[in-house]
């Protein structure tokens, strides 16, 4: 490849990463006008389900009491 085009790709790569390292700040400062959530509704179906499980990792199944060779 020659020099400009190593440019002109590295210019890319950089403004393609400036913009993915902007887009964040520039959603925060859009979206402090409305909050995200509307807490004068109530939370949709999926929230109220998924709430109670979202951290219980395997609790629910027990501890495994086998004792297992060595390979």
């Amino acid at each position: 490849m020659s020099r400009t085009r190593n440019i002109i790709v590295a210019t890319g790569l950089l403004a393609f990463a400036g913009a993915g390292l902007a887009f964040p700040f520039y959603m925060a400062t859009k979206s402090s006008k409305k909050p995200v959530i509307d807490s004068s509704r109530p939370l949709p179906p999926q929230a109220t389900f998924r709430g109670p499980y979202i951290n219980t990792g395997s609790h629910d199944v027990g501890p495994d009491h086998h004792t297992y060779p060595k390979k």
